[in-house]
């Protein structure tokens, strides 16, 4: 889909559709008040007659309306006036997008994008379009033996705004827009693979496409030089996979050499069962999904590239699969991370940090300003966050916040737990330094106290995306979260040190 930006009023735009909104107690917004002026009250008269109230996320089509030039008339329902935020301006732009998908439409024009929305601006408006539209007409069919054949007419949306001084920020919105959309397609269409596809060395297979793509450094390290480097915790997940481990590594450099990079780590299971602590077989399927932390990083390095962001930015994905065998890893087995710490497993199924906190410590020698480590980890990030919000964690609040801020930016939610020392001695082990789990209690937190404990030299934040990742159900498959978070993160650290 095609989206750009202008300067017009409605009754003048030729093409299959305006889209334009309307308020509780049928209050015309000033593009629909031109529209209706235009065409001597026919709107107002048809609202008049009862066919929209007005009410939030309705829809009424209208075609060939007099003294207009386009085919139709797309009314949105935006609900009341002194309530239209954040939430009220995507679901009426979900809502137009969902309505047009149901017509001919192959061009709309947005007036929505002139409505104003509480403490946001034009910018806001017009890439939220984008990502909403992007997302509208994805589809992931590239296993079907005869892929959809009732795909959108829609490829080519037009966003208005009221004057010309907001077109240079309304192109710059748009080109943010699209990368950040395309970065989440990419991090969507590696979550939904099929697991006996996306393997880890499928993942290293496109961190080399990518890197011919974006011009980008990519080294991949096997398990013999994992073996050398010490890395005891991520090879013990792997024992019992017949797939390799893999960690690879993309480089992308935007500016000096000099520059320290902001790291981004991302949990890389292409399958998890369990292992020997094996998973109920109700909804294992979506265990491919374990590797979606690894997904954001390439569709964030994706998403920056595209932009040409002047800033370093380092992709960590350590990968594997966790899997039962007979060399697998055992509860009881204490195992030797790569920074020298002991870890007795309890737990097999906690292996999402055991390949982290390897990474982490791979992470010190890029000598980091900042390091964010993205993963499906806890279950119990699910209770307490539910598919809303990703948990944060860090050991710097000034990371937190602009993390945090980041969040609200974009309307990828994050909300960030303690990380205090009170929760650290649930983790004691009377055969190593530590245990892998600490227990029912504070599952997120004391798995984000255990990373913790490998990412003491440097500003680290932990991303537990297990609420937020991907959705279940009837409409099952992967959101392409936290690639908005981490790419206004990095954009707006770009803006700032450029």
């Amino acid at each position: 889909m095609d989206f750009g930006i202008k300067v017009g009023t409605p009754e003048k735009q030729r093409g299959a559709c305006v889209v334009v909104g309307v308020f509780e107690s049928r209050k015309l917004t000033d593009p629909a008040k031109v529209l209706d002026n235009a065409t001597d009250g026919y709107i107002s008269n048809i609202l008049r007659q009862g066919d929209l109230e007005g009410k939030a996320n309705t829809t009424l089509l209208l075609h060939n309306i007099p003294n207009t030039l386009c085919k139709r008339v797309l009314l949105i329902g935006l609900g009341k006036e002194q309530e239209f935020g954040d939430k009220a301006y995507l679901d009426a732009i979900r809502a137009a997008f969902n309505a047009l998908h149901k017509t001919g439409a192959a061009d709309a024009t947005f007036f929505l994008t002139e409505i104003p929305v509480k403490e946001r601006e034009d910018a806001w408006k017009i890439s939220q379009a984008i990502l909403v539209g992007t997302q509208s007409i994805y589809r992931f069919d590239s296993l079907k033996s005869m892929p959809e054949k009732n795909k959108p007419h829609l490829r080519k949306v037009i966003l208005n705004v009221v004057n010309n001084s907001q077109l240079t920020v309304g192109k710059e919105a748009i080109q943010q827009g699209q990368a950040i959309a395309h970065g989440m397609n990419v991090a969507k269409d590696l979550g939904n693979m099929a697991p006996n596809i996306c393997t880890p060395a499928y993942l290293a297979k496109q961190a080399k496409d990518m890197a011919k793509t974006h011009k980008l450094k990519v080294s991949v390290l096997e398990q013999k030089d994992m073996e050398k480097l010490g890395m005891g915790a991520l090879l013990s997940v792997a024992q019992g996979s017949r797939q390799p481990a893999k960690l690879i590594v993309a480089e992308y450099r935007g500016r000096g050499k000099m520059e320290k990079p902001v790291v981004l780590v991302g949990k890389g299971v292409t399958f998890d069962t369990g292992g020997i602590s094996l998973k109920p077989g109700a909804n294992m399927d979506e265990m491919k999904y374990d590797m979606c932390g690894a997904a954001s990083v390439f569709g964030t390095l994706t998403a920056i590239a595209e932009m040409k962001l002047p800033i370093n930015v380092v992709g960590i994905i350590p990968a594997t699969e966790n899997m039962p065998d007979g060399n697998a890893t055992k509860p009881g087995d204490v195992v030797t991370s790569m920074s020298g710490q002991t870890i007795e497993v309890l737990n097999t199924d906690a292996e999402g940090r055991l390949i982290l906190c390897d990474a982490l410590t791979y992470a010190e020698r890029y000598k980091p300003d900042a390091v964010i480590d993205v993963a499906t980890l806890t279950g119990a990030c699910v209770i307490a966050l539910g598919h809303v919000a990703t948990g944060l964690i860090s050991n710097n609040n000034e990371l937190a916040q602009e993390l945090l801020h980041a969040a609200d930016n974009v309307n990828d939610r994050a909300w960030q737990m303690p990380l205090w020392d009170d929760y650290q001695d649930l983790l004691k082990s009377n055969f190593a330094d530590m245990a892998n789990i600490g227990g029912r209690a504070a599952g997120t937190i004391t798995a984000g106290c255990f990373l913790s404990r490998f990412a003491n030299k440097y500003r680290w934040a932990h991303l537990d995306i297990a609420g937020t990742a991907w959705n279940s159900g009837k409409e099952k498959g992967s959101t392409g979260r936290p690639v908005p978070l981490l790419a206004q993160f990095l954009i707006t650290r770009a803006t700032a040190t450029s």
